[in-house]
């Protein structure tokens, strides 16, 4: 089994990163976004760095190409994300271009209230988790608890 993890740089992409000793049992490489300070950390995984779309419609058709093309390379059986914006065209990509299941992990800031890309990706992941048993409710009955990552 091959794993994408894509995460905007900072806090989402350090959630993600707490799954390592999870991710280390299977095949899997990053999708974050660029950010010279990032490069020396993550120099021993495979990562892809990619410009952020921020919330832009026009920007998310520029940066589709690129989104395209690596998860065409790498073929991801599962797409694991805390978002933000970032997450959206790879999963939906990996998802509907390449048959990916989509695991969602509402970011642990979500303690009262759902995240703009988790409202998006809900309708779409095979499994959505949050990380407070306070924001469950604001999703519908797919979503579930599953305690925090940090």
């Amino acid at each position: 089994m091959k794993i994408c993890v894509v995460a905007s740089a900072g806090g989402h992409l350090q959630q993600c990163l707490k799954l390592k000793p999870i991710l280390e049992k299977y095949e899997f490489f990053i999708i974050t976004l660029t950010a010279s300070h990032l490069k020396s950390s993550l120099k021993d995984y495979r990562t892809y760095f990619v410009e952020n779309p921020k919330r832009n419609p026009l920007r998310y058709l520029t940066t589709f190409p690129t989104f395209l093309n690596i998860i065409r390379k790498e073929r991801p059986d599962v797409v694991i994300t805390t978002g933000a914006g970032v997450a959206v065209p790879a999963c939906l990509i990996a998802k509907y271009l390449f048959g990916a299941k989509i695991i969602f992990i509402e970011s642990f800031s979500r303690i009262f209230e759902p995240s703009q890309t988790g409202q998006l990706l809900y309708r779409f992941a095979d499994l959505f988790i949050v990380q407070w048993d306070t924001v469950l409710g604001k999703y519908g009955k797919k979503a579930v608890y599953g305690g925090t990552l940090l």
